[in-house]
C-alpha cells in the first residue's frame, strides 16, 4: 500500500492542492484530480481502489485511469513523496 512521506504539508482548496515537501523545501500543485488521488492515499487506499474512484467519479476510461494512476504513483515516487 503506498503511503505520503512524513515530510509533506498538504492543503486542499476546491480547485486541488498544494504539496510542500519540509525536508527538501518543495512545493507542488495539484489539480482536483490529482488531489483526490492524494487524498485516496492517505485514506489508505491501494491503486486498484484509486483506478475505480477515477472511472466513476470523472468517468474516466478504465484503460486510461489505471495507467494514469500508475505512472502518478510513480511520478510521486520519483519526487520522493510516496513511500512502498
Amino acid at each position: 500500500m503506498p503511503n505520503l512521506s512524513d515530510n509533506l504539508r498538504t492543503t486542499y482548496t476546491a480547485d486541488g492542492a498544494v504539496v510542500l515537501d519540509i525536508a527538501r523545501g518543495r512545493i507542488f500543485r495539484f489539480n482536483l484530480t490529482g488531489s483526490r488521488i492524494l487524498q485516496m492515499i492517505e485514506s489508505g487506499r491501494v491503486q486498484e481502489e484509486i483506478t475505480s474512484m477515477l472511472v466513476r467519479q470523472f468517468s474516466a476510461d478504465a484503460m486510461v485511469a489505471e495507467s494514469d494512476t500508475g505512472e502518478f504513483l510513480a511520478n510521486l515516487k520519483s519526487h520522493s513523496l510516496l513511500e512502498s
